[in-house]
């Protein structure tokens, strides 16, 4: 892999030592350890980002402030992994509110839906993301995705304790390879003289 990839984890949970912020970090140590991939994370229960409204596109303080360095790191981001929980069945307002704010900081980058679940859950949030957060943004997502179930007995340490942990660590490194692949090819397509956002800024 092309140790020069940057990508950027979003832990998409509202609770502080989150679930989700365990498994970004496991994501964070999986990609440079493993691929030599840079990285950081955004940790949407800590990242204090206010709720979208029309200023934000007017770069007054609060957003220069709250989002700007957020954007500045997603800008310069190859790929995404957006590590996601599953409450009631949704995707959390955090999450949505991240995506309604990204333009074109994402435009054309592959990401990597991750979902995480207490139980036996974990489905929709990837249904929800595949199916209604791209419009804007433009982010890509990748046909690969994890679902982490129970995943408070997943992902503990360094090496799996059983069968269930082996696999979700099989299958994130997998999935993580092919994002490494998706990023590199990516790449191509926002460097090519068709690529411009000015005409057509937002999705239909």
């Amino acid at each position: 892999m092309n140790d020069l990839e940057h990508i950027v984890i979003v832990s998409g949970s509202h609770r502080v030592h989150s679930q989700s912020r365990r498994v970004a970090e496991f994501i964070r140590e999986t990609l440079g350890i493993r691929f030599g991939t840079a990285t950081h994370v955004i940790d949407l229960a800590e990242a204090e980002i206010p709720m979208w409204e029309e200023g934000v596109r007017s770069g007054g303080t609060v957003w220069a402030k709250a989002w700007a360095p957020v954007a500045r790191q997603l800008e310069t981001a190859d790929g995404l992994v957006l590590v996601v929980p599953e409450w009631a069945g949704m995707v959390p307002p955090a999450v949505k509110n991240f995506l309604l704010l990204c333009v074109a900081e994402l435009a054309h980058k592959p990401a990597l839906i991750i979902s995480v679940s207490a139980g036996d859950g974990g489905a929709y949030p990837v249904a929800e993301l595949r199916a209604f957060g791209f419009k804007n943004n433009r982010v890509c997502y990748i046909p690969d995705h994890v679902i982490l179930r129970h995943v408070d007995e997943l992902l503990e340490g360094s090496e799996a304790i059983h069968p269930a942990d082996a696999n979700a660590r099989a299958r994130i490194r997998h999935s993580l390879s092919m994002l490494l692949l998706y990023a590199s090819a990516l790449k191509q397509v926002r460097q090519a003289p068709e690529y411009d956002l000015s005409q057509f800024p937002y999705g239909m």
